[in-house]
């Protein structure tokens, strides 16, 4: 199938927050005037955390977040390391934290029902509560790849494996071409080219 009318389509980027977890989405979207729905990977420790959980709060990201937050909630699990021990937080009325700088807004959301698409569970949700955090411009998927020069993570749902290249063992960043450079330094966690490996 061709997918580049696909390509069109846009996105924001977004923090899903639940108990003990937290990554990084760019499929929250608005469906009807209090509900949500937000696609996650399977594999991601936060799709577990909100099956069992049941409550999450969003939060927007802006067009000044840090990359550390992005190659934070992004790229590591939650399950190996407290992803808000290093950023300033603030926590919801369900005791949620979420990150209080460079976001735009707050959504607290409920689960009201999941739908299984193989690879990623969407879960649907009642918006609870909204709190406007700041006035900067929001982050668009289209602002973090070509501002920002993020790249997307395999888990995310617009995650195509490259045709050649190098992948980070530590963050899954993809490096594409025929070889790497010896003094490559993963953009981004800074991990060394000696961590990659070929992708064919």
């Amino acid at each position: 199938m061709n997918k580049e009318g696909l390509k069109s389509l846009t996105y924001g980027v977004y923090i899903i927050n639940t108990v003990n977890s937290g990554c990084v989405v760019n499929t929250l979207t608005q469906v009807t005037s209090d509900k949500v729905i937000v696609a996650i990977n399977k594999e991601n420790y936060t799709n577990q955390m909100l099956k069992k959980h049941k409550k999450f709060n969003a939060t927007v990201l802006t067009q000044n977040t840090k990359s550390e937050v992005i190659q934070t909630f992004g790229f590591t699990s939650s399950k190996d390391n407290d992803k808000y021990s290093k950023f300033n937080t603030e926590t919801d009325s369900n005791n949620i934290p979420y990150i209080n700088e460079n976001m735009a807004a707050l959504l607290e959301c409920e689960v009201i029902n999941e739908i299984d698409l193989d690879t990623h569970t969407v879960f649907m949700a009642k918006v609870t509560n909204t709190k406007k955090l700041s006035s900067e411009e929001v982050m668009t998927y289209d602002y973090y790849h070509k501002v920002k020069n993020g790249v997307t993570p395999p888990k995310a749902p617009t995650y195509e494996k490259p045709k050649k290249g190098f992948r980070c063992t530590i963050c899954g960043y993809v490096y594409e071409g025929e070889t790497l450079p010896e003094n490559f330094v993963c953009p981004i966690c800074g991990a060394t080219a000696s961590v990659f490996e070929k992708i064919d």
